[in-house]
């Protein structure tokens, strides 16, 4: 991979401005003034938009880690909760979120996702202005746009999520982060920036559905299965996107309008746009060797590949991998989850999915093998599936009305049954809950065992506490299990295991990040988070 100097990012608050674009051919000359002069250097530019949501710098930018969407993100997503065990002491900060404001890794999120943003940005202009002088068509420009205010909703939901409190806390009242859909690239722009204090989550919620309202009107409906439209932004990606931002808002009946648009009345359950399904088996998502993982099910993933891709201190492979296969054995499975009763114990996903094997600290533990690519770290990061569109609707359909909605069975079962032993006799029926509360109970486990090392874990963790109902909500951080010194002795499908790290409630300031001391220092409108 080349490294080039092509200037999309100058002066930007709390932004660091490493640039990787996803082409062999070396474009070294490149400057601002030129980027959108011809299609093909167009096109660069958006590679370059996407491969920022794949990696960034870490630690000063002396390393490259998998900010904001590479692997950084699904590696904090699931360590910040129950499900995993943090082997590594740097993971145990982030579950116990003792990062002050200039810990690396809640500085590294906060400034590579508002680079990816200002990339965005950047091009967004750049596109427009092409499409105005004819290097682009103005359906090209346009479509490129999309993909940018894609890439840039799904960074701020992500920011939300880490640095403020979720919205069903007060129906978006708390204090949430900036928006940014202005390019900076000058003193100016920067000097403005520096007069806007935080906004409302409900005005971040706002702008992030506007940017996908126009995303969806405009993205191509793209073909499942092909490569290009699952790492490059479609259609059915910006509806599914909706549909997890309205999930986080309460907005069950928005969340039914928008999963009607890719899921079928009745099974089987392929999506009008685009084509996108579940695949047969529960591990057909996922690449037999690792790699490229373009299957009909994952409508967007963030690629890497051979040539690009996190080393293996931040790779999916490298960090959950066991280390008799060539991982790390960094993150680990936990009792917690494998040993729930509502887990079957002849789930197919057990074996397909996860193996006994050694984590870092040389004993043996459970680990996934959702990531495979040792060698390689070809390995993408699975963003948005199929599974999530029908479980999201599923949870959606059950919240509403008074009854056990039969709908909500079905898309529950449509994901469930696929790795059942007996799904003729183990398939849950209506007679199988004695409420709509415990229908929605077993779609949440349910999204626990589907997603687990997939960081979708905090998403769900934040908006349940937020809702603040008790019989849906974790009340905060979970209890965990230790970091990985037991062994594998505490795992058991059915055996009990009482948690040895306790609970942080979420009334406690540790439940969302702190904003980085630069962010703070160079922007005087822009408050800490309180405790920090």
């Amino acid at each position: 991979m080349k490294k080039i100097s092509l200037i999309l990012i100058l002066a930007s608050v709390g932004v660091v401005s490493c640039k990787k674009v996803l082409d062999t051919q070396s474009y070294s000359s490149i400057t601002d003034a030129t980027a959108f002069d011809t299609p093909e250097r167009a096109l660069l530019v958006l590679n370059g938009v996407y491969d920022a949501a794949q990696s960034g710098g870490y630690n000063g930018g002396t390393e490259t880690r998998g900010y904001p969407f590479g692997s950084a993100n699904i590696e904090q997503g699931d360590v910040r909760g129950e499900d995993v065990i943090n082997v590594a002491a740097f993971y145990q900060a982030t579950y116990e979120t003792t990062h002050t404001p200039t810990s690396a890794n809640a500085v590294a999120f906060w400034d590579n996702t508002y680079g990816m943003i200002n990339k965005a940005n950047v091009a967004i202009e750049g596109f427009k202005n092409a499409g105005t002088k004819g290097t682009l068509t103005s359906a090209v420009a346009t479509q490129y746009e999309a993909e940018c205010r894609f890439l840039r909703a799904m960074g701020h939901h992500e920011l939300v999520l880490m640095y403020a409190r979720p919205y069903l806390d007060g129906n978006g009242s708390q204090l949430g982060v900036p928006y940014r859909d202005v390019a900076n690239t000058s003193g100016s722009a920067v000097e403005q920036l520096r007069t806007i204090p935080r906004p409302k989550v409900a005005d971040d919620y706002q702008k992030i559905l506007a940017d996908l309202d126009f995303a969806e009107a405009n993205l191509p409906a793209g073909t499942a299965g092909t490569a290009i439209n699952t790492y490059r932004a479609t259609k059915a990606a910006a509806i599914a996107l909706k549909m997890r931002v309205k999930l986080h808002m309460g907005d069950y009946a928005g969340v039914i309008t928008e999963g009607n648009k890719l899921v079928p009345a009745i099974a089987p359950y392929v999506s009008p746009i685009g084509g996108w399904t579940l695949t047969a088996t529960a591990d057909g998502a996922f690449s037999a060797t690792g790699g490229a993982n373009a299957s009909k099910e994952n409508i967007f993933s963030v690629k890497n590949d051979p040539q690009d891709n996190i080393s293996v201190n931040g790779s999916l492979p490298g960090q959950f991998g066991p280390t008799n296969l060539g991982g790390r054995g960094l993150v680990a499975v936990s009792p917690i989850i494998w040993n729930n009763t509502g887990w079957k114990c002849d789930d197919k996903r057990r074996t397909l999915l996860y193996t006994a094997g050694t984590n870092n600290n040389g004993k043996s533990s459970i680990l996934t093998l959702k990531y495979k690519d040792f060698v390689t770290r070809g390995d993408w990061a699975p963003q948005i599936r199929y599974a999530e569109v029908l479980l999201t609707l599923a949870e959606a359909e059950a919240r509403q009305g008074t009854g056990v909605s039969l709908r909500a069975i079905d898309l529950l079962n449509a994901v469930r049954n696929r790795a059942l032993a007996n799904p003729a006799t183990d398939a849950y029926t209506v007679a199988s809950f004695a409420d709509k509360v415990a229908l929605v109970q077993a779609i949440l486990l349910e999204r626990r065992i589907e997603f687990l090392m997939e960081g979708k874990r905090w998403g769900d963790i934040s908006r349940l506490s937020g809702e603040n109902n008790p019989a849906y909500s974790p009340g905060g951080v979970p209890a965990k299990a230790s970091n990985g010194t037991q062994g594998a002795d505490i795992y058991g499908c059915g055996l009990a295991y009482a948690p040895t790290r306790a609970a942080i409630p979420y009334s406690d300031y540790r439940f969302i990040w702190p904003i980085p001391s630069n962010e703070v220092t160079q922007n005087p409108v822009v408050t800490q988070n309180p405790g920090y």
